[in-house]
């Protein structure tokens, strides 16, 4: 590619690779909506499960009226659990609307002036690439007040042990044990399987610990939470309220099966996967746990899932692991198939959907902020970047220059003419190399005064006298940099008179020179000629061209 030779033109070649490297770092609007479709995938199985334990309940209380003394403690103990989880699920709504709006309108409310478009339905925050939002409220704080990141941690591991708590005295009661015919050895053995089967639970200290890339440990709010955009933490909160349902749904499906009711029946069913990158790096694995939407723990042995026709193995939970190392760049495309058979019925049920995901490359950058050249005598400043990579990762050496510097910010000098390589490392980025010229100044122009005929010309009698010597100006240069006189010879060439000559050596004139330029009348001609100057990094003077004045 050839270098523009224009300063405004070089200018606006370096503002588009500034723009290039800072839409390397966002995150890809395909990687957004596969955010925004998780999140309405768990928000319509979590209406699913909530739907199926209202008509669960339904539907046993005709058995429960033949059975008075079991029917008090069931619906006791069933809507305990509704309690609870409902006070939950607001809870985390309370959250989710105010991150939504506070990266929005900030009127308090979720409206349309919260979305893109100001279109609700589409789901789609204004704030969704906003990672302040979440951190203030989820990690840090503000106003003085505790982050909600810490409190929801607690209300998890709350509501798991209410929930144990309550299903354990309902089937511990001695009407419930004498109706249901549960002996206390079944009992245990019914809550042991409930503790193990609900999916409540956050990442532990040790989990984050393995696998924090610094190997720093960090809360569990920090490792969630922390600089993610709302886009991303919008279906972690709605995947909590899915794990309250699913708890609520097993638990009185459980109790149900007390008075022979029917199991919790569920008639639509999302393969869900919660990916841990949506964008990753090629050479790295992309990693995404897989999931049945509106899962019931019965079904883990009846139930699997396949990513492009390989199957998962699922635990007890309903939930496996899918991993594919990346080997080229560009989107990818998955395609989730479940199938679940209902272990009472027998029923055979499947469902599809697809999840895409972007592998790109690392990339670097590295520009000159005023030139594409390099200037021998000058600071040369440097931006250095790193798609991917933090700046203070950013490390960066050169060979024919010296550079100094560090967080993306340096400068260079060079000393000799010729080729100089610039080689850049970053965390997760190999050394590569970056080329430039190395050159000197550029010639400056003699001048003689401020005037516009400084350059030569036609000059009035009284300005002409009125100058003090040559100057040297680097025109069009944006360098701090001064070029010096070292001399000059003039010459006055008057009417029907033999030409005068006067060396003159650096830049204001002499005692000699000084009797030429006194002597001028109109119709005389001045010669400058002979013009040497300095510039820095030069190692001798440089000549510049001659400039010749008209008296008048």
């Amino acid at each position: 590619m050839s270098i523009p030779k224009e300063p405004r033109q070089l200018m606006i070649n370096l503002m588009y690779l500034v723009l290039t490297a800072l839409l390397a770092l966002n995150v890809s609007a395909e990687v957004m909506n596969a955010f925004f479709d998780l999140d309405k995938s768990l928000k319509v199985s979590n209406k699913l499960t909530s739907d199926g334990v209202k008509s669960t309940k339904a539907g046993i209380q005709p058995l429960l009226d033949k059975k008075p003394k079991l029917k008090e403690p069931l619906n006791a103990g069933i809507d305990a659990i509704n309690e609870e989880v409902e006070s939950f699920v607001s809870y985390i709504d309370e959250v989710y609307v105010k991150l939504v709006d506070g990266s929005g309108d900030n009127n308090g409310v979720i409206d349309e002036g919260d979305f893109v478009k100001g279109d609700m339905a589409a789901g789609k925050p204004l704030g969704k690439k906003n990672k302040d939002i979440t951190t203030r409220l989820l990690v840090l704080g503000e106003n003085g007040e505790e982050p909600y990141g810490p409190q929801i941690e607690a209300k998890v591991a709350e509501l798991k042990d209410k929930l144990i708590e309550i299903y354990s005295n309902t089937i511990r009661n001695k009407d419930v044990m004498t109706e249901g015919k549960l002996k206390k050895e079944e009992v245990e053995e019914r809550i042991n399987a409930i503790i193990a089967s609900i999916p409540l639970q956050v990442e532990s200290a040790e989990d984050i610990l393995a696998k924090s890339k610094d190997g720093k440990q960090k809360t569990w709010s920090e490792y969630k939470f922390k600089q993610m955009p709302l886009a991303a933490v919008m279906p972690s909160l709605t995947k909590l309220q899915t794990d309250a349902r699913n708890a609520q749904g097993t638990m009185v499906n459980k109790l149900a099966e007390l008075v022979g009711g029917r199991e919790l029946k569920l008639n639509k069913f999302f393969p869900v996967m919660n990916a841990k990158k949506g964008y990753v790096i090629k050479g790295e694995k992309f990693e995404a746990e897989v999931a049945i939407g509106a899962f019931s723990s019965e079904f883990a042995k009846t139930s699997t899932i396949s990513v492009n026709g390989q199957k998962i193995k699922l635990n007890a939970e309903g939930k496996g692991t899918f991993t594919e190392t990346t080997s080229s760049t560009g989107k990818k495309k998955l395609k989730l198939v479940a199938n679940v058979v209902n272990p009472l019925s027998g029923e055979k049920m499947s469902g599809n959907s697809e999840f895409e995901y972007e592998v790109g490359v690392r990339s670097a950058s590295v520009s000159a902020d005023k030139m594409n050249v390099f200037y021998i005598g000058v600071d040369n400043p440097v931006s250095v970047s790193v798609a991917g990579a933090p700046s203070n990762s950013v490390k960066a050496t050169c060979s024919g220059c010296n550079m100094n510097g560090s967080g993306g910010k340096f400068t260079v000098t060079a000393s000799k003419p010729g080729d100089a390589t610039i080689n850049v490392t970053a965390q997760g980025f190999p050394s590569t190399p970056f080329k430039f010229r190395v050159k000197r100044i550029p010639n400056p122009v003699p001048v003689l005064g401020a005037g516009p005929n400084k350059n030569g010309g036609l000059m009035g009698n009284g300005e002409f006298k009125a100058q003090g010597g040559l100057a040297a100006i680097l025109e069009g240069f944006d360098f701090d940099a001064k070029c010096k006189i070292q001399g000059y010879e003039l010459t006055r060439v008057a009417k029907r008179q033999d030409p005068v000559s006067s060396v003159n050596p650096g830049a204001r004139y002499g005692s000699d020179a000084k009797r030429l330029v006194n002597a001028a009348k109109p119709g005389d001609t001045y010669y400058f000629d002979k013009v040497k100057a300095r510039c820095p990094g030069d190692t001798a003077g440089r000549k510049l061209p001659s400039i010749v004045f008209k008296i008048k």
